[in-house]
């Protein structure tokens, strides 16, 4: 096969499909088929313009896939070959920058969000920088992990919210054992978040919504262990005064375009806690905003963005033999611009909108 498929965002609401080399591989790089991309609220914004695009690109950044073919350099450095499954982390990362040095690759001055995977302009060579395709290119800067052979590629894409949950609810907060938790937001970055705190150590978590869109999903966060509430009908800090007899420990928010979320955050956190803002409030106006509360109370406020290495990793682990949030439905479409479309119109405006939703090229 010499090319390969994909799905380009040309603008606002349009997808479309393309035919593209697969180039000769240049030193350290290598090409991975494409098994598995999971979507996320980016995905979506993305595709209606809440997001601007910019340049045509090839959405997808929680991507999973077997290497195709390798050059012998990175199969030297990285220790793999082909048929080997990884998961690609969304920032590149050159390793020596200050911020690389600190363990915070994300933030390297060299990438950063300017070439990340899944956003990447197709006309930045050798265009396969996103997951809504049959392949996608492995630059000797992208950061890979392996997937064990007993997690399926659509759960494996899970590597990814989870290993947000995993930095924001404990990595970066430092979460102690016995911490009481509340995370705003019941998607699947909420869950995993309540997911990775419970199994941190955290005595009690509880999970927010906001309205009859969440109703489903707050009863997975009660599934999974979580005290829920649905803010439109009652306040959430007297509700975890009540449950737990003291306010949170750590809050996490990651909301998405819900401005008075970050209210909610400080209200719920205790003298001396601390406060992880992760969800975008976007072009939104925070209104209301009390500044005081973070003297009054002392708080420690931290902005999150995205995930280090060290937080994909234990995600992984966790998934090999964690299989709650592997038992949340999904909704696997496949790699055409009709069942991807409608998948992200669901996303963004349906009734009934997917908890997982997944692209698998293969399927269909």
């Amino acid at each position: 096969m010499t090319t390969a498929s994909a799905l380009v965002l040309t603008e606002p609401g349009r997808l479309e499909r393309r035919d593209l080399s697969l180039a000769d591989l240049q030193p350290g790089e290598a090409w991975l088929q494409v098994e598995a991309c999971g979507l996320c609220g980016t995905d979506h914004e993305q595709y209606t313009g809440a997001l601007p695009i910019g340049a045509p690109f090839i959405p997808g950044h929680e991507i999973v896939g077997t290497v195709s073919e390798i050059t012998p350099d990175a199969q030297a450095a990285r220790g793999l070959a082909a048929g080997d499954r990884v998961a690609v982390e969304v920032f590149q990362a050159c390793g020596d920058c200050e911020p690389c040095r600190r363990g915070a690759s994300m933030l390297c001055t060299r990438h950063g969000l300017r070439d990340m995977y899944g956003g990447t302009p197709v006309d930045v060579p050798p265009a396969l920088w996103g997951g809504y395709a049959t392949h996608v290119v492995v630059t000797p800067d992208a950061r890979v992990h392996r997937v064990p052979a007993s997690l399926d590629p659509v759960d494996a894409t899970l590597f990814n919210p989870l290993g947000a949950g995993m930095r924001w609810a404990v990595h970066l907060p430092r979460l102690e054992a016995g911490a009481t938790v509340a995370i705003l937001g019941p998607g699947i970055r909420g869950l995993c978040s309540l997911v990775a705190a419970l199994d941190a150590g955290a005595a009690a978590v509880l999970v927010t919504g906001a309205g009859a869109r969440d109703r489903q999903r707050l009863a997975w966060a009660r599934d999974l262990g979580a005290v829920a509430v649905d803010v439109t009908e009652e306040d959430p800090a007297a509700t975890l005064k009540r449950e737990t007899g003291q306010l949170a420990d750590l809050v996490v928010d990651v909301t998405a375009a819900a401005p008075e979320a970050f209210g909610q955050a400080l209200a719920l956190a205790r003298p001396g806690g601390t406060v992880v803002v992760a969800g975008t409030r976007g072009t939104a106006a925070v209104e209301r905003f009390n500044p005081d509360l973070l003297v009054f109370k002392e708080l420690r406020l931290l902005g999150a963005r995205g995930v280090d290495s060290e937080s994909y990793a234990a995600a992984l682990r966790l998934l090999t033999d964690d299989t709650r949030l592997t038992r949340l439905p999904s909704r696997v479409v496949p790699l055409t611009a009709t069942a991807v479309t409608d998948l992200l119109d669901e996303m963004a405006h349906g009734a009934d909108r997917p908890l997982r939703a997944v692209i698998a090229p293969s399927t269909g």
